[in-house]
């Protein structure tokens, strides 16, 4: 049996991100975004929701740019605390110990913590209520070294220790459970040795 809730936000977990923006070392911030994700592969396009009255909103809709630095279980307290403290009244690049680094693109700094950071450019800005939609082209990705395995050159995703947010807290990733297409593949494989019998 189920219990009827009003309307909200329970769409859950979510990426836990921490937003860079500004393309000046006397404007670079960052914001903590729940409210982010894909909405096309391609060309690959995301979004990230922010409220206008956000110290950030002002400097990405100016500098129409922004990078989405995915977190791990190390930068937890920084992502938290980027969320709840203003860019109006803190460095948080120097609070958080964070260093921003050169973007390939754009001008706005990745954070070389990040495991993942991904540049993007703001094609489309959409009001909605609470928050404004950025629309972005995904323009490029920079991906830490550490997490490639050096013989097969591919990011182990699961060593980057990503966490989630979900409903007022954060969560360390779980153990891997399979992979996209893995039902099918038991299906197939028990239809093959169903033949061979």
């Amino acid at each position: 049996m189920k219990q009827d809730w009003k309307p909200g936000t329970l769409i859950y977990p979510l990426p836990a991100v921490m937003v860079s923006c500004g393309t000046t070392p006397e404007e670079y911030n960052i914001i903590t975004v729940g409210w982010v994700g894909t909405l096309c592969t391609t060309p690959p396009i995301c979004y990230i929701s922010i409220r206008p009255e956000r110290h950030s909103y002002e400097i990405i809709k100016r500098n129409m740019e922004f990078v989405i630095n995915l977190t791990n279980k190390d930068l937890a307290k920084a992502t938290d605390w980027c969320g709840i403290r203003s860019g109006k009244h803190n460095n948080k690049f120097e609070v958080m110990n964070l260093t921003p680094g050169i973007s390939k693109v754009i001008r706005t700094p990745i954070i070389e913590e990040s495991p993942i950071s991904i540049e993007c450019k703001v094609k489309e800005i959409i009001v909605l209520g609470s928050h404004h939609m950025f629309i972005a082209d995904v323009v490029n990705i920079q991906a830490d070294n550490k997490y490639f395995d050096p013989s097969t050159g591919q990011f182990e995703m699961q060593k980057a220790n990503l966490i989630a947010y979900a409903h007022g807290n954060y969560y360390e990733l779980t153990k891997h459970i399979g992979k996209f297409g893995w039902s099918v593949e038991k299906k197939k494989t028990k239809a093959k040795s169903r033949k061979k019998r």
